[in-house]
């Protein structure tokens, strides 16, 4: 076994890449420990697991990466336990020791949450079985290491979709998605993970293993616990497990680009085609002229939308689930695509919608997709930038657009800016590329944004988390009620503050 010597320190960790800079710094991660102690605890640990769980040095040192590149640390070792036995051995030495740990999944994650300098990462990509689909409840029982794009290969043999999708989903996990409450693209009809999720397996602080593996719909027993594990980035326990709810895999789609006037045109067809299909679009995305711009510069190959360019274009996917929705037609037509086709047509008469394009078979859909998963890509390409992941209310895109655009050009005169929306959920990923290098105007750019944000009734955290990067906006940003109510059950749960310690709640 390999073994990592590591002095006593204090570790501070500049978020920022070779080609951009996050929100945020994150805040110094304090190692209590002496090297000696050190030792004993990967050796405790390599006792409790055996020593082939433990990376190392040069095998620990990818983990200390993220996608984004801007986040790296050096983890004093990385931790692969099989099982939740050997997850509840881990933290019960990590607490008598006091020794920090960090848990990760995929590591796909933009605010810096899996930061281990110092600190036991404990990954759980081992915990990757699905150990049961119950195909009459409509459950996945799986554990916190499934890929989401496994989870929905076996959901898909039979006849059933675990409806969570998102463009890292063949590298996200189940873990992680829970951890940080994903949303992805399909929360206007099916909701955020959280929604998703029946029942949980938590190994807590001290060890012991608190089981909410229920499959119910309805419990009202107490305190809901599922639900604050949910979102808490791995600072309240770990979770190794969970019940998941699947829906039944619809019958067809219909999916389509189309070009309208305006967002509140947008808006409106939204609103339309729900009350026509009763509720069946499962994305509703806006990408601006600019994103178009930029994602055909990056991949030409890919090839626009439309043969003319505007300023609005929304790519939509309605669902069918009933069978009678996806009958073929003696014309040849489907009646999900009809009803799509003729919500286009009427709005086309009116000139609100200025073009559409539905497609026409399964490579055309991938292609539509691709575009708007292709986001984060596109985002990180174009020097220096900040970049915000807020929510407001649905009707209220446009005016975030209108407000914050002057209040950016007074700061940067010369600053870029970028967005692309969950517009069915009032979700927008807001990138600025600025001029210049300089902490002091990324710092007004980002309370720039949290002023408009908090001005619509918004929030400045819709689907990616807080970990490090959100630190300082929480600190301005969250009720104080709020968060004193949140160190105290930190504080309770985890009194030796050993589970992903400086992320999530700022510190008083």
């Amino acid at each position: 076994m390999k073994t990592a010597r590591l002095m006593c320190c204090t570790v501070a960790i500049a978020p920022e890449g070779p080609a951009f800079l996050f929100t945020s710094y994150a805040r110094p991660l304090k190692c209590p420990h002496y090297e000696g102690v050190h030792m004993t605890v990967l050796d405790q640990i390599a006792d409790a697991i055996g020593a082939d769980r433990i990376l190392t040095g040069a095998d620990a040192a990818p983990y200390g990466k993220d996608w984004t590149g801007a986040y790296t640390s050096t983890p004093m070792a990385v931790l692969r336990p099989a099982n939740t036995t050997e997850v509840a051995a881990i933290l019960k030495i990590a607490n008598d020791t006091k020794t920090p740990v960090v848990p990760a999944s995929g590591r796909t994650g933009l605010t810096g949450a899996t930061l281990a300098e110092g600190a036991l990462m404990l990954s759980v990509e081992r915990l990757n079985q699905i150990t049961d689909i119950n195909v009459a409840g409509r459950t996945a029982t799986v554990g916190a290491g499934v890929i989401l794009s496994n989870l929905h290969d076996a959901a898909e043999t039979h006849d059933l979709i675990f409806p969570l999708t998102l463009g890292a989903r063949g590298s996200a996990m189940i873990g992680g998605l829970l951890s940080t409450n994903a949303g992805g693209s399909n929360v206007v009809r099916y909701g955020s993970t959280r929604g998703l999720c029946l029942g949980l397996e938590v190994v807590m602080a001290d060890g012991r293993i608190m089981n909410l593996m229920s499959a119910l719909h309805k419990d009202n027993s107490g305190l809901d616990l599922r639900n604050i594990v949910i979102g808490a980035e791995g600072t309240l326990g770990i979770i190794t497990a969970a019940v998941l709810k699947l829906r039944p895999k619809p019958k067809a789609y219909a999916t389509a680009m189309v070009a309208v006037s305006s967002l509140p045109d947008a808006l409106d067809l939204l609103h339309r085609l729900q009350d026509e299909t009763g509720g069946g679009v499962e994305a509703f995305e806006y990408m601006p002229r600019n994103y178009i711009d930029k994602h055909k510069h990056l991949f030409p190959d890919a090839g626009a939308p439309f043969e003319d360019s505007y300023d609005v274009n929304i790519m939509i996917e309605v669902a069918a689930v009933k069978a009678s929705d996806a009958v073929l037609q003696t014309d040849g037509s489907l009646p999900v695509v009809t009803a799509l086709e003729e919500a286009l047509g009427k709005m086309l008469e009116e000139g609100t919608v200025l073009d559409a394009v539905i497609a026409q078979n399964d490579t055309q859909r991938r292609e539509i997709w691709k575009r708007r998963e292709d986001a984060g890509e596109v985002a990180f390409f174009g020097g220096v930038f900040v970049n915000t992941d807020v929510a407001v209310p649905v009707d209220k895109v446009a005016a975030f657009e209108e407000a914050l655009t002057p209040r950016i050009k007074a700061i940067d005169p010369n600053a870029d800016e970028l967005i692309v929306a969950h517009l069915g959920d009032g979700n927008i990923h807001h990138t600025t590329y600025i001029s210049r290098n300089d902490p002091a105007v990324m710092d007004a750019l980002v309370e720039a944004v949290e002023d408009v944000v908090q001005e619509l009734g918004g929030s400045f955290s819709a689907e990616h988390g807080i970990g490090v990067s959100k630190l300082e906006t929480m600190k301005r940003r969250k009720d104080p009620v709020a968060l004193d109510a949140m160190r105290a059950i930190k504080a309770a749960l985890d009194p030796n503050n050993i589970l992903n310690p400086g992320k999530v709640i700022p510190s008083t």
